[in-house]
């Protein structure tokens, strides 16, 4: 027989996975799992009921962020033009990664096991990789150009910190823009 939650438990049930998103998204996932409880407004032992673990938490918080993030990057390969789709995911990643610091440390694994994460991951990063071979070999990226690169980007972009989100965000297009350009292929010397 399927087994049926009272409205109060599933009530408690949503209201964690909010303060989870909203506290992840404030502070990263070193918050901790009492000031989600907190936020919720229930117990600890009401928290720990419905998730014993953070990463169970975590999983079920940000499965909808997590599969957007693996969309941006899907978007950037099907794009025709290989350097302007890396573009676009770099860029989008970023903003993500500013407006929530949850997802950045999702993305770039911190819970590599969570649910079924890893073999999305797995795929995404092999999307990207794709996405950074074919803007190589058009000549839009320097020729040394690697997937860890961008995974780099991508982590340096989620740990910019600033005094507000709005801040954050106007930082991380500054920094995205600063490292694109970094890794933009150099124009060939004009020849006399």
């Amino acid at each position: 027989m399927p087994r049926f939650r009272r409205s109060d438990a599933r009530d408690n049930r949503e209201r964690l996975l909010d303060a989870a998103r909203a506290v992840f998204a404030a502070a990263g996932l070193t918050a901790p799992m009492r000031e989600i409880a907190r936020h919720a407004g229930v117990g600890p032992a009401t928290l720990y009921r419905h998730f014993p673990t953070k990463e169970q938490l975590f999983a079920e918080a940000f499965a909808e962020r997590l599969h957007a993030c693996y969309a941006v990057v899907e978007d950037g390969l099907a794009d025709a033009n290989a350097g302007r789709g890396l573009r676009r995911v770099i860029e989008r990643l970023g903003e993500l990664y500013a407006r929530d610091r949850g997802t950045t440390a999702a993305f770039v694994s911190a819970f590599p096991g969570a649910l079924d994460f890893t073999a999305d991951r797995e795929r995404a990063l092999k999307s990207l990789a794709e996405l950074v071979r074919r803007a190589r070999e058009a000549g839009q990226v320097r020729p040394e150009t690697t997937l860890d690169d961008v995974v780099l980007v991508l982590r340096a972009a989620g740990g910019i910190q600033a005094a507000t989100p709005a801040a954050r965000l106007a930082a991380v297009r500054r920094f995205t823009t600063i490292a694109l350009n970094g890794l933009r292929a150099a124009a060939p010397p004009d020849e006399d």
